[in-house]
């Protein structure tokens, strides 16, 4: 073992040998060098834990020529000074070297919560943004290393699609305060708190009263055709006719419909249990449509005993017919609310049809009561102007 002051020309000049050799520094304790075998020379630091008796350890800083003699004294003076103030460095490493990828994580949070915890539909979609935006992001980088500053250009990127870049931000959000909550990152510090999301323009198109028999004469047609089954067929007028969404529909079994209470009881939705109360044409488009022995969905799909799983190609066939390029399966439930509120229909009666939870989500829907109270404004504004022109008002 070999002392004296580490220089670029001390580590130069030594000597490879069968075994490893050592070089301690004169003025800083336990610096030092190792020359390997093969002539590899490599800087670090030794130092001992609580006292005399404590615990030695060895830090690696780094190997001569990535870094200079100078680089390594430095780095060598700043550990020696963590391990004066009681901590130990190398424990630091280890948990750096122990921590988890962003990728490794979210597949533990995909597991123990999402598909553990929530809906299908809703595993599914955290699954989707963490396989096409988070991980190709993000995945290779451990989680504390996942900071605002990356997150904020995550989404910067993404600008051009807000929806995407705001569910983004929703999901990572989420994932992080489920590592902070098992001990994976500490706590307070969910890197997405501050970031701002982006506006978004709700997409709303209702159909109009001839949009709407356009809509059911291609049905029709579709179906005697045989472009669509009466299945398919079934479920888009039903659509129509409830208001519900598209997944109630398909998966619809026949043991929920009660015919004599006219009401559809679904035993879990997005919302919950919910009750779909059945109007008379809805009613009848259940009674017509065929039952397979065997099959217990009301909506058949191609395979035995189970429910149509993909309504969106006999949709676009029916939507070519009817001339609706731009209409989605989901306008449907929109349209159902338009005309329930055009016809005065309160929006709390509304929101109990369409099975919302919130009373602002059907709040969407209060400007469409807008035709009625231009009539009412209409109306009194005549009778004021023929006051003012000193008609008589009549009571």
């Amino acid at each position: 073992m070999a002392t004296e002051r580490i220089s670029k020309r001390a580590v130069d000049s030594l000597i490879a040998s069968v075994n490893d050799q050592y070089l301690w520094d004169t003025e800083l304790s336990g610096f030092g060098v190792k020359i390997t075998p093969k002539g590899r020379r490599t800087y670090f630091v030794q130092y001992r834990l609580g006292g005399r008796k404590g615990r030695t350890r060895r830090y690696t800083i780094g190997v001569h020529g990535t870094l200079t003699t100078e680089q390594a004294r430095s780095i060598a003076k700043r550990i020696l000074g963590e391990v004066a103030s009681g901590k130990d460095p190398l424990e630091a490493k280890d948990t750096e070297r122990r921590a988890l990828t962003v990728s490794e994580a979210g597949e533990r949070f995909l597991t123990e919560h999402a598909r553990a915890k929530l809906k299908p539909r809703s595993a599914d979609a955290y699954e989707h943004v963490f396989r096409l935006h988070i991980v190709p992001a993000f995945g290779h980088i451990k989680l504390h290393e996942l900071t605002p500053s990356r997150i904020a250009r995550l989404h910067h990127e993404m600008r051009t699609t807000p929806y995407s870049a705001n569910r983004s931000i929703a999901f990572l959000s989420k994932f992080m305060n489920w590592t902070e909550k098992h001990g994976l990152r500490p706590e307070g510090r969910n890197p997405c708190r501050h970031i701002e999301k982006y506006p978004e323009v709700k997409r709303e198109r209702f159909l109009s009263p001839v949009e709407l028999a356009r809509l059911g004469e291609a049905v029709s047609h579709a179906e005697k055709d045989g472009a669509i089954t009466p299945w398919m067929a079934g479920a888009i007028r039903l659509l129509a006719l409830t208001g519900a969404r598209l997944s109630e529909i398909l998966t619809l079994k026949w043991d929920w419909v009660n015919f004599e209470h006219h009401t559809i009881r679904l035993p879990d939705s997005k919302t919950g249990a919910k009750t779909i109360y059945l109007n008379t044409p809805a009613l009848n488009t259940l009674a017509e449509l065929p039952r397979m022995e065997d099959n217990p969905f009301v909506i058949c799909g191609t395979k035995e005993g189970a429910h149509l799983v993909n309504l969106q190609k006999p949709w676009r066939r029916v939507r070519k017919m009817a001339d609706l390029p731009n209409v989605r399966i989901h306008d449907l439930r929109h349209s159902f609310a338009s005309v329930a509120v055009s016809g005065n229909m309160s929006l709390p009666i509304l929101g109990a049809l369409l099975g919302h939870s919130q009373p602002q989500t059907t709040a969407r829907y209060a400007h469409l009561s807008a035709d009625p109270l231009k009539a009412a404004s209409d109306a009194v504004g005549e009778r004021i102007a023929a006051a003012m022109q000193g008609e008589l008002i009549s009571k």
